[in-house]
């Protein structure tokens, strides 16, 4: 839980170690994704059932879903091989166009207004999720065009980047359907689904109602932070999030704790549930974001809908 003292940091770095747990998870998450497609087709209501078959989508779902933060660590990195490989683990959850719009859109819009994977104050998750599917599909989509316009190419060009990635989802459904069959493929797309949400339900809780000014640079406290070893052992320290925006191609084994940025009520593993009941988030944390910011809801990234709404509620705030 400790942070890396700064001499140590280039060591901690080039320590091969943790690459190689990180790579580890490829081969199980191709491997349960396989497997799990073989007993789907084998027999299609799962070996228990209804209930087992929705066992499979919510395990083989959870499984993919931390695998597009294993793609998120390799994305983030300067060496070709690792990228790539970051879009091959996005395949199996359908969600390649995260790579170029997290990287290229989230990073620079962060704790705006106009990012659509930073959640207002007042938003509940349900409202959040189609407001982020579809903007960062959009988002995604826009930068890669633009990208491609100043080559003088088209957006439909095989150097789009969303292409690229979807042509490996792609690939790899109908490689299953082809060897298993059509009933596979209602498997695929649920347990993808599953696994994007459980990725958006923590961009969710990262950057919950903070707000970056126009110009301003990110700081820590654009993200909310936690400490907790459970979250940072399954999510490669991901909640250490401040640190990641502050650096993003720092491995996860240097990341550092910010005892000043936001703090969670608690880790990510004990805020996903909670974030889904949109009365138990806004009691756990709207009064959070209103103390950070003394009080002052014009400091924060407010959901315009519920603006009014909020100023009555919270006339005056004193920390939790």
């Amino acid at each position: 839980r400790s942070n890396p003292p700064d001499t140590a940091v280039p060591a901690l770095e080039a320590d091969r170690w943790y690459l190689f747990v990180l790579l580890l998870f490829v081969p199980l998450q191709f491997g349960m994704t396989l497997q799990a497609s073989w007993i789907v087709a084998r027999e299609p209501a799962g070996p228990l059932g209804l209930l087992g078959w929705a066992g499979l989508v919510l395990t083989v779902g959870g499984m993919n879903g931390i695998a597009i933060n294993t793609a998120h660590e390799l994305g983030h990195k300067h060496a070709a091989w690792e990228r790539w490989l970051a879009r091959i683990v996005l395949a199996p959850v359908a969600y390649g166009h995260f790579f170029v719009e997290h990287n290229r859109g989230h990073h620079r819009r962060v704790a705006t207004p106009e990012d659509p994977a930073s959640a207002r104050l007042g938003e509940s998750f349900w409202a959040f999720l189609p407001r982020t599917l579809l903007g960062g599909l959009r988002s995604a989509w826009a930068l890669e065009a633009d990208r491609l316009s100043h080559q003088g190419r088209p957006a439909w060009h095989w150097r789009n980047e969303c292409l690229r990635a979807w042509s490996l989802t792609v690939l790899l459904y109908g490689g299953l359907v082809a060897g298993l069959g059509w009933g596979v493929l209602p498997f695929l797309l649920l347990q993808a689904a599953y696994g994007a949400s459980l990725l958006e339900v923590v961009n969710y809780i990262e950057h919950y109602g903070l707000l970056r000014q126009p110009g301003e640079r990110c700081a820590p406290e654009h993200s909310w932070n936690s400490n907790h070893p459970v979250s940072n052992v399954f999510l490669y320290h991901l909640q250490r999030h401040s640190d990641h925006h502050a650096h993003p191609a720092r491995r996860y084994q240097a990341l550092r704790h910010f005892d000043n940025a936001p703090q969670l009520p608690a880790g990510y593993a004990g805020l996903l549930l909670v974030a889904c009941v949109p009365p138990l988030w806004f009691g756990l944390m709207d009064r959070r974001v209103l103390a950070h910011y003394g009080g002052d809801l014009a400091r924060a990234n407010v959901q315009p809908s519920m603006r009014e709404v909020l100023q009555r509620r919270w006339p005056s705030v004193q920390k939790p």
